[in-house]
């Protein structure tokens, strides 16, 4: 081939982006007033932020409060939730009619005014809430053996119990709908098949099921934990003294330094959620090997090519 047929070399000019820099510029003079603002204006009083941060109220509501709320509401929220799905996906009405209407009231009622309701008028109206057969105390008096105990209501209606309560079964509705998803997004085949080699449905679930449409409920159910995080301080509703936001606002009231000790609040949600957002990528890396084309995806790839290169079956 004739080396002048060939086209010439291409003198090509990137493309100029001057907009940019103006955008940069722009955030960075942003960036250096606010910088400047939280430095020089005594208002702030950092030294302050970091004393109210350390107070043991505040530590103990930021543990006792914020991390047990959200560990507990989370346990029973993903639990319900997972139950929820299933039964709306399962072939009988009155299982799914059931589901359906919890996940449409607990969706429909803010959290704000459940946590009320349940704080304030659960024990006014079941101050003891027996368990057993309907209508046994009625029937035979409190003496029988269908009556299998009692809840005294109006002892933890103002405590951390009844609080998880509240915000899982709140939480126990949208994660029904995040499961319901996850479950669908796997291949039907794959219970089919599971079916073909004798696994009862409930094994398929938990052995076939679930852990493919982990990848698809991580994401959002980390999503629903840090918003949790957030949501445990309208724990004061219930009320709950031992908060981190209700002990960062009576601090605020008690020393009317009220900027100062709401940024002490603000850094330790800040903190928490921040840990719960690197816990998430690494729970996403980890439930979504194999898909996509991420580091995992790569790796996995390369395993198999060099598995088929060498052979092994």
């Amino acid at each position: 081939m004739n080396t002048t047929d060939r086209p010439g070399e291409i003198n090509a000019r990137p493309v100029r982006h001057p907009w940019r820099w103006v955008a940069l510029a722009v955030i960075a003079v942003l960036v250096a007033m606010m910088i400047s603002s939280f430095v020089t204006n005594p208002a702030w009083d950092w030294g302050f932020v970091a004393t109210v941060m350390n107070y043991r109220p505040v530590l103990q509501g930021l543990l006792r409060g914020t991390i047990v709320g959200t560990i507990g509401a989370m346990i029973l929220g993903i639990v319900g939730g997972v139950l929820l799905a299933i039964m709306r996906l399962s072939d009988n009405p009155v299982l799914r009619g059931v589901a359906f209407v919890y996940t449409w009231f607990f969706r429909a009622i803010p959290r704000l005014v459940l946590l009320v309701m349940l704080g304030s008028g659960l024990a006014v109206l079941y101050p003891h809430l027996d368990i057993g057969f309907p209508f046994a105390q009625q029937l035979f008096g409190t003496d029988n053996p269908l009556m299998v105990g009692t809840i005294q209501v109006n002892k933890i209606s103002n405590t951390i119990i009844i609080g998880i309560i509240g915000l899982g079964l709140s939480e126990a509705a949208y994660m029904a709908e995040i499961a319901r998803a996850g479950i669908q997004s796997v291949d039907p085949g794959q219970a089919e098949a599971a079916k073909a080699i004798g696994m009862s449905n409930a094994k398929t679930m938990r052995r076939i099921t679930l852990p493919q449409a982990m990848r698809v409920i991580v994401p959002p159910t980390g999503n629903e934990t840090i918003a949790m995080v957030k949501d445990t301080s309208l724990l004061s509703a219930v009320p709950i003294i031992v908060e981190l936001w209700f002990q960062v606002t009576q601090v605020a009231s008690n020393t009317y330094r009220i900027m100062p000790a709401y940024v002490a609040g603000v850094i330790w949600y800040l903190i928490v959620c921040s840990i719960l957002m690197i816990g998430q990528s690494y729970l996403e890396r980890y439930f979504g090997r194999g898909f996509g084309t991420g580091p995992a995806a790569g790796a996995t790839k390369s395993r198999l090519r060099l598995n088929f290169i060498g052979g092994d079956h």
